[in-house]
């Protein structure tokens, strides 16, 4: 039978969203999925076997059967999985920081509706491709492509930054004649009300922990929050330094909401990009710059790796310069097994008589 949402309502703006919720709850299945606990595997059919073969493979690689140690994030550090590889041994890499399978069965193959609730602190805050495994690797690559391709910025903001890139690279060729291609450098600093202390430090040394991977004299782009812009006056000392400040002549009419956007999309399109950990906006900014390294064949991009640094804290600075699997914590980075290889075997599906 039909359950309609209370009073069949179907504007729920507003603050009063619970009754909405307890509908959602009691029409459809509520999983609780920890991410750090599980990867959301989704077996290759809804046949029984493929989901039997999903629980004991997971088995077999936790009990030692498969004849491997059990995965850890060291064994897999600068060593990827072959992103066609079998099921076992895909799946060995994407538990190596986790043991168990959230497994996308028959019950929750068969609801209508599934919910996913914020329950007892629990919240599904991860990548999409941190937390589903695809028992087939072609499922795996597609729904990485169909991110990359599809779900994106809006054109406006889109062709705005490509303003910005255009605007930039045309400086840095003023600026040095030699520079033929406008290569610049770029960092995202986060200031303002930024949670976490260790990020917060003045611009010396900042500098003084960038500068070895920074080369003097280029035109290195700043995004930032930082409303003073002396702040980075120690960098402007060694650097040709530009904001998006600089260049709101290409940007008439543009939204203001749109500048944290622009500035990501301007900073995955430098040679060497600087970030501040715990920062999603730098995070993204690095996941796009794997995109553009692959596309390209840019340095690093048959193992994942990218041009790519965080300012502090020390255990992280290097965290894009090596290939690593999905480890914990998730969310403030992005990780190479997004963007690395994902095209493999579009060849073959292309070629594919429909």
């Amino acid at each position: 039978s039909v359950m309609f949402p209370p009073k069949n309502r179907t504007n729920w703006d507003g603050p009063d969203r619970q009754t909405l919720f307890q509908y959602l709850r009691e029409v459809g299945m509520t999983p609780e999925w920890e991410s750090w606990d599980c990867a959301l595997a989704i077996p290759q059919s809804r046949d029984d076997e493929a989901i039997d073969d999903l629980n004991n493979t997971l088995h077999s690689i936790m009990d030692g059967s498969y004849g491997k140690p059990v995965p850890t994030v060291e064994e897999f550090t600068g060593n990827p999985t072959p992103v066609n590889a079998s099921m076992a041994e895909r799946m060995r890499e994407m538990l190596a920081d986790r043991k168990e399978l959230c497994i996308y069965d028959k019950p929750l193959q068969n609801s209508k509706l599934i919910h996913l609730k914020v329950h007892n602190g629990v919240r599904l805050l991860t990548h999409f491709y941190a937390f589903i495994f695809f028992a087939d690797w072609k499922q795996d690559l597609w729904s990485k492509r169909f991110v990359r391709d599809h779900l994106r910025y809006v054109d406006e903001i889109i062709c705005a930054a490509a303003r910005v890139v255009e605007a930039v690279r045309e400086h840095a060729i003023l600026k040095n004649a030699t520079n033929t291609e406008g290569i610049y450098d770029a960092m995202h600093v986060r200031r303002g009300d930024f949670q976490f202390p260790p990020t917060q430090l003045p611009a010396d040394e900042l500098y003084d922990l960038s500068k070895r991977n920074l080369e003097q004299g280029s035109t290195l782009y700043v995004a930032t929050d930082e409303k003073n812009k002396t702040f980075f006056e120690p960098f402007k000392k060694h650097y040709d330094v530009v904001f998006l400040d600089d260049f709101l002549h290409v940007l008439p009419g543009v939204n203001t909401n749109y500048y944290g956007m622009i500035d990501q999309l301007v900073c995955y399109k430098s040679r060497t990009f600087y970030g501040t950990w715990w920062s999603t906006l730098s995070g993204y900014v690095n996941r796009m710059k794997g995109y553009y390294t692959a596309k390209h064949e840019l340095e690093g991009y048959k193992d994942g790796t990218l041009r790519s640094f965080y300012f502090t804290p020390p255990e992280r600075v290097l965290q894009m310069r090596s290939y690593i699997p999905v480890r914990k914590p998730i969310y403030m980075r992005e990780f190479p097994i997004s963007w690395r290889d994902i095209d493999q075997g579009i060849e073959d599906i292309a070629s594919q008589k429909i």
